[in-house]
């Protein structure tokens, strides 16, 4: 499957985290990143992620195209909860694109952890069939 993952700021930390705790079962799919976000997890965990720009330097729109040619199959989006935090165009858009192709999302640690193990139960092996990229990026 084609994992997704963006991490604003003050969640890089968590997700570094969150991918540690979840190595094994993310390492059997292709994860793209932006790039900060990419940088941090693989450092942390070793994961081979494919690295796209920053988030304010296109990153974002670059995985929202992906989303947008059914490319991706599962997005981890951990946004920033500080309500000084801007809820922006861009990851409205993110999240709408994902509404119109039934891109399963997570926002948070505790839907994460539940797709995740979805995932590796192959409760989600249904993406594999509207995903035409799938069997492109299947990892044995």
């Amino acid at each position: 499957m084609d994992i997704a993952i963006i991490a604003d700021d003050d969640k890089k930390e968590l997700m570094a985290q969150f991918c540690t705790a979840y190595c094994g079962i993310l390492s059997r799919h292709h994860l793209c990143a932006t790039s900060i976000t990419g940088k941090y997890i693989s450092d942390a965990t070793g994961l081979e992620i494919e690295q796209f720009m920053t988030g304010m330097g296109g990153g974002g729109e670059q995985i929202a195209a992906r989303i947008a040619y059914n490319e991706v199959d599962l997005f981890f989006y951990f946004r920033s909860t500080e309500p000084s935090y801007e809820d922006d165009s861009s990851a409205r858009n993110l999240l709408r694109l994902c509404d119109i192709h039934n891109v399963p999302v997570a926002t948070n640690i505790a839907t994460a952890e539940a797709l995740v193990l979805a995932l590796d139960k192959g409760y989600l092996d249904w993406r594999e069939l509207v995903n035409p990229h799938a069997l492109h990026h299947k990892k044995s």
